[in-house]
């Protein structure tokens, strides 16, 4: 027997599989707005966490969760079944996000800004909290040196857990450009990263030698 949509909205929690997604599609093609508030709450913070690796602003990330989101409250039988349901609507998401990378006036990077300004705990010297914060501010500007489609099909494939194919057909691309485009992806971050660890090292031992 079949559970209404309000059953699914109490089992379907933050993550939905593929089958309960499609069943909540189909209530909102019929207009059922709790449906709809489920597949929102399912999919707003994985919407968010794509849009803002790519845009590295919080707010034009919200508003990509609010536009996809109403593209599929809008059109719900434009899902054609070539997908998963969540790469179809990271698929909208995608086109939400490019046209704010083609604005002129979008924010180019407010990460920096939004880093965590805590006090350092008692146990921690001042030189190991300055450099947690700048490895961290590291590790951001090394996903920023990814061209947008390699840091796309990183965070697909790694954040989001798509298989390739899925990842093929939201780039358009062949699976084995995927391929390549995670292989240099993860090497240049690996990369990145060794100059990010060697240069903390340098500082640490200037540090050390000043003291």
């Amino acid at each position: 027997m079949r559970t209404d949509s309000a059953s699914q909205t109490r089992s379907a929690g933050s993550d939905l599989d593929n089958d309960t997604a499609l069943y909540l599609l189909q209530r909102v093609a019929a207009r059922d707005e709790q449906a709809f508030i489920t597949l929102h709450r399912a999919m707003g913070r994985r919407i968010f966490a794509y849009a803002l690796r790519l845009l590295g602003n919080h707010d034009q990330a919200e508003e990509v969760v609010s536009d996809t989101m109403f593209e599929v409250w809008r059109n719900p039988t434009r899902f054609e079944g070539r997908s998963r349901f969540s790469t179809w609507v990271l698929g909208i998401a995608r086109h939400r996000v490019l046209d704010r990378l083609r604005a002129p006036s979008r924010l180019l990077d407010a990460t920096s800004t939004e880093i965590d300004e805590a006090l350092p705990a008692e146990d921690v010297s001042a030189f190991e909290s300055v450099a947690a914060q700048e490895r961290e501010r590291g590790v951001r500007n090394c996903m920023d040196k990814l061209s947008d489609v390699h840091r796309e099909c990183l965070h697909l494939v790694f954040y989001e857990g798509a298989p390739l194919a899925d990842v093929a057909v939201l780039q358009d691309c062949p699976e084995n450009t995927v391929k390549t485009r995670l292989f240099h992806a993860r090497r240049n971050i690996q990369n990145c990263l060794r100059l990010l660890l060697i240069n903390e090292g340098r500082a640490s031992t200037r540090t050390a030698n000043h003291a």
